[in-house]
């Protein structure tokens, strides 16, 4: 059953097929930050929702012949401007974080929330991006008691040697002052 908290109010949707059941009875208790763009270091295209739908064309550019078979999604992504889509409701397991622990529990897809911001590791991520997660973190944490303050990380913290994302570049103290700010 979909319930009103299964969908940010916030976001554009456009559901993702990668997406399933959680194990019965777990809710989200772990937010996991991530960063992707398509091509690798380009902003602003259809690619992201494309990979996230199954309908990446392959010969659209060299790296898509790499990737376009790939059944992965995430609950929301965050582009460069602060807008989100959401293509996973909170409820339901999004594709996103793979073989993954956290504090050593494994197969995070099970209870945690995937959220893409469209970016690299190579460049700062943008003050929108900040406040829109910073808005989005809060809403989620207002709907989930099972998320605790400190169930905020990265896709490098669950996956290391993996995954380096969402990188260098992600300022984890400016998306602490941004969450007091909304608090505020």
């Amino acid at each position: 059953m979909i319930e009103s908290r299964d969908w940010w109010p916030a976001a554009r949707v456009a559901e993702s097929p990668n997406q399933d059941a959680r194990p019965e009875g777990q809710q989200p208790e772990l937010i996991v930050v991530h960063a992707i763009s398509l091509p690798p270091g380009e902003f602003g295209g259809p690619h992201v929702a494309e990979l996230f739908a199954n309908c990446l064309d392959p010969d659209a550019h060299p790296y898509f012949a790499q990737i376009a078979t790939l059944h992965v999604s995430a609950h929301v992504l965050i582009d460069r401007q602060g807008r989100a889509t959401q293509f996973v409701p909170f409820s339901r397991r999004a594709w996103h974080a793979g073989v993954s622990c956290w504090r050593g529990r494994e197969r995070c897809n099970d209870f945690s929330i995937g959220i893409e911001l469209e970016g690299t590791d190579a460049l700062p991520f943008t003050a929108p991006q900040y406040t829109a997660l910073a808005r989005l973190v809060a809403w989620l944490r207002g709907r989930f008691p099972t998320l605790a303050a400190d169930a905020v990380a990265g896709h490098s913290d669950i996956a290391p040697g993996r995954k380096t994302d969402p990188g260098p570049h992600f300022d984890w103290e400016r998306l602490a002052a941004c969450l007091r700010e909304v608090r505020a």
